[in-house]
């Protein structure tokens, strides 16, 4: 199967859009559009599994309950978020489409390995 991240994109008129674009077990990946929609006053996501997430086009706002001021994303900008870590969409450009590829994954069980000790 072959498609277009930028094809059928939502006029903007609604609200934001959410698409699966693949689906597996332990992994879900979805395109997000914005038109200037943000999450609502007092919500923050907080999700069993890890989301990575590139902001293909556009800009945003990305805020974390555990952080003082939100991180101010461009297209280009990705981030791995861990499960559970609170945050939240501050702002996205109302004047243009931002479009996020979202990446959904199961976290290990126990949380994240350890780290490797070097090796000499």
């Amino acid at each position: 199967m072959t498609a277009s991240l930028f094809a059928d994109l939502p006029d903007g008129s609604g609200p934001e859009h959410f698409s699966e674009l693949l689906g597996r077990p332990g992994l879900r990946i979805e395109r997000i559009v914005s038109h200037g929609q943000c999450s609502p006053p007092g919500f923050w996501y907080d999700q069993p599994g890890g989301e990575w997430v590139l902001l293909v086009q556009g800009q945003a706002r990305l805020r974390f309950a555990d952080e003082p001021a939100a991180r101010e994303l461009q297209a280009g900008d990705w981030l791995d978020i861990a499960p559970h870590r609170r945050h939240r969409v501050d702002w996205t450009a109302p004047d243009q489409t931002t479009i996020w590829l979202a990446v959904h994954y199961d976290a290990p069980p126990g949380g994240a390995p350890p780290c490797a000790a070097p090796t000499s």
